[in-house]
């Protein structure tokens, strides 16, 4: 993901030093009953260092096509149908991307007659690690814990719970769109929006409404940092401002509104602007924002090489996966 000015990132205030704290929950007053099914942070937590120990899923690597080819076992051990959507992609420097996006489909059984959702993440990793404070870093690749690994692993754990509880009122299906952290790199030159969520613009151009028809689409990105909190981002606040009222009420009602603030952030490129804007899916974005982090808005660890499994808190991971059980089983 990027931000949308500054080679896509100093769009948001900038100002003091980045302190991590505990994301616990806590018990809020509200109308909204709470849903029962505990959200699983430790097998979030096992999902993501399982995608870390392929390495950086970089595009065209044998840790890309591994890692993808795990995704896929791991939705389908959980009774989704699995669709691989592959493309030759263009990434900004001329390099063709082998992009996968794995797409799994809720079993057909188990959501007739029910509204249908997407919730999606990218799973590939960023290759040059060019916000790293270190300037020997910038060519290095990012492990893609947070960034990358955290959006998938609290998919599947989604996934998991789904199997195992038939009370969800909606079906839900999982999206892991490929090739979106190939943009252009701030040591480059040339600037290019467009160089970012090459696999969610593929799938939002090639989406067909009529076999799936979603009511709304939920964005996970960056949703395992450590000390993270989540603002309304400003791109869902302009395509599906009600979409981002449900999800807050959830977390109220989950225990999480001291996560899942009452405050407002700049605009993000990320996967869910061609979701919106090609396939016409009220799409928000679940993003992590540090307005005081010095190193960047959205966290000490992002596009560096400490973006790795130690930065993880699976505080955060239980925050935004609670809110997503709580609003899955009572929308």
């Amino acid at each position: 993901m990027n931000n949308v000015s500054f080679s896509h990132f100093l769009i948001f205030f900038i100002s003091g030093l980045f302190c991590a704290c505990s994301t616990t929950k806590k018990s809020q007053t509200t109308e909204q009953p709470v849903v029962n099914i505990e959200f699983n942070a430790d097998s979030a937590y096992a999902f993501c260092a399982a995608q870390c120990q392929f390495g950086p899923r970089i595009m065209n690597s044998s840790a890309h096509e591994e890692c993808a080819q795990w995704i896929q076992k791991k939705f389908q051990q959980y009774g989704y149908q699995v669709d691989r959507q592959q493309a030759d992609l263009k990434g900004y420097d001329g390099t063709i991307l082998k992009s996968t996006n794995i797409i799994a489909t809720a079993p057909a059984d188990s959501s007739v007659s029910k509204p249908r959702i997407m919730i999606c993440a990218h799973w590939d990793s960023r290759p040059w690690a060019d916000n790293d404070p270190d300037e020997s870093n910038w060519r290095k690749p990012v492990m893609a814990a947070n960034d990358g690994a955290s959006g998938v692993a609290v998919m599947l754990e989604l996934a998991r719970l789904i199997k195992d509880n038939d009370s969800a009122r909606i079906a839900v299906d999982f999206i892991c769109f490929d090739a979106e952290d190939w943009g252009v790199p701030q040591w480059s030159n040339e600037v290019d929006a467009d160089s970012w969520a090459l696999g969610a613009q593929y799938w939002a151009t090639n989406y067909q409404s009529k076999a799936n028809s979603y009511q709304f689409g939920i964005l996970l990105d960056m949703v395992g940092g450590q000390g993270a909190k989540f603002y309304r981002e400003a791109y869902s606040m302009q395509y599906a401002r009600n979409i981002v009222d449900k999800v807050w009420q959830a977390a109220a009602a989950a225990g999480y509104g001291s996560v899942f603030l009452a405050k407002n952030s700049g605009y993000v490129t990320d996967d869910h602007v061609p979701v919106n804007e090609q396939a016409h899916i009220p799409c928000i974005d679940i993003i992590n924002h540090y307005p005081d982090c010095e190193q960047s808005s959205f966290g000490p660890t992002w596009h560096t090489i400490n973006d790795d499994m130690q930065h993880i808190d699976k505080n955060t991971l239980q925050a935004v996966g609670q809110t997503l059980i709580q609003l899955i089983f009572s929308e």
